[in-house]
């Protein structure tokens, strides 16, 4: 497997996160990142830098105000008084509040969902290394078949103009948007996070050269609690394009195999020319932060029907935290969907 990676995403290093009121150990941390990639090192991975192509596929899917304020706000963070490690802020714009503020603090909440997403003095060579990890996997995906994108931090939660869940810029929808513009659509997109990915969702759900399919554990009473439902199917001329499949937490490997496998079904139905795998490991049944209980066979499993839709594929790295199985279940996964081609 050729596996793009940079070691800049570790430069985005956060400590801290409030979660229900109470500041824990941030769980997407820069450790992450070395993690996975001595896992796809041992695995005898074809390991790779992905180099610089630039702004323009950030571009082609977010909006350019927002990325100015990813790649400009540590440089202007004086204009926050008392301002420490990080930038945050606890006034979040809501739909009612439609005027684009000035000030840094004022838009950090427009364009921030949570305190989950700080910015650091590393954080825009991170978000802009992961991006283009995600760019040269589509483009190897089109040239040799498939590849990974080592992304951290991940994307999926990302909209084109707002950060939130880790998410900064959406890794999963830069890559979809390189093998468009590279090879033409229809696109797919499958997002086998424990989270749905709903800044993707978001990003393509009026447009309609991408199939968007999202296997995630319910989000009622789980993040990202306001998207992810089984009547969300797309509008105007994305109707019928986006199919989510939710699941109960606890699910294991054979509900979690079949809703891959009917997602897979849909993207067939369409009849992409390239695919995109958000590959979120945090369904592991020992994911710190998980809510499902797939195995590393169950990775493994899936890995194999991925291989076998037969269509160029760009694997994006998306969640999976820290414990003992983050890197076997990445390892199987690599390994299983190598052997399958």
């Amino acid at each position: 497997m050729r596996v793009f990676h940079t070691a800049d995403s570790a430069r985005h290093d956060p400590e801290r996160y409030l979660r229900r009121g109470t500041p824990i150990p941030h769980p997407e941390q820069a450790a992450r990142y070395a993690i996975l990639h001595a896992a796809a090192r041992d695995g005898g991975h074809d390991l790779a830098a992905p180099g610089d192509h630039g702004l323009d596929p950030i571009l082609a899917l977010h909006d350019p105000g927002y990325v100015t304020f990813l790649a400009e706000a540590w440089a202007r963070r004086a204009e926050m008084p008392g301002i420490g490690d990080e930038i945050l802020t606890g006034c979040f714009a809501r739909p009612q509040m439609h005027r684009k503020p000035a000030g840094l603090l004022g838009l950090a909440g427009l364009y921030t969902a949570d305190t989950s997403t700080p910015i650091r003095a590393g954080t825009w060579a991170a978000v802009y290394g992961a991006a283009q990890c995600a760019v040269a996997a589509a483009d190897a995906a089109r040239e040799i078949g498939h590849a990974y994108a080592l992304c951290r931090p991940p994307g999926h939660h990302a909209y084109a103009e707002s950060a939130g869940g880790f998410c900064f810029l959406n890794n999963s929808a830069i890559a979809a948007g390189r093998m468009l513009a590279a090879g033409g659509g229809p696109v797919a997109i499958l997002d086998i996070d424990v989270h749905h990915g709903n800044g993707t969702q978001g990003i393509f759900y009026a447009r309609a050269d991408v199939v968007t399919v999202s296997v995630h554990a319910d989000p009622s009473d789980y993040f990202p609690f306001y998207a992810g439902y089984a009547d969300e199917t797309g509008a105007g001329m994305g109707a019928g394009l986006n199919r989510n499949l939710p699941l109960p937490p606890g699910s294991g490997d054979a509900p979690w195999l079949a809703a891959v496998e009917a997602g897979l079904a849909t993207i067939a139905a369409h009849r992409p020319r390239g695919l995109v795998v958000a590959l979120g490991l945090d369904a592991s049944a020992d994911d710190p932060i998980g809510a499902l209980t797939v195995t590393r066979a169950g990775f493994a499993a899936a890995a194999q029907l991925v291989a076998r839709a037969g269509l160029p594929t760009a694997i994006v790295q998306e969640g999976g935290y820290l414990c003992a199985a983050l890197p076997e279940n990445l390892a199987a996964f690599l390994a299983a969907f190598d052997a399958a081609r």
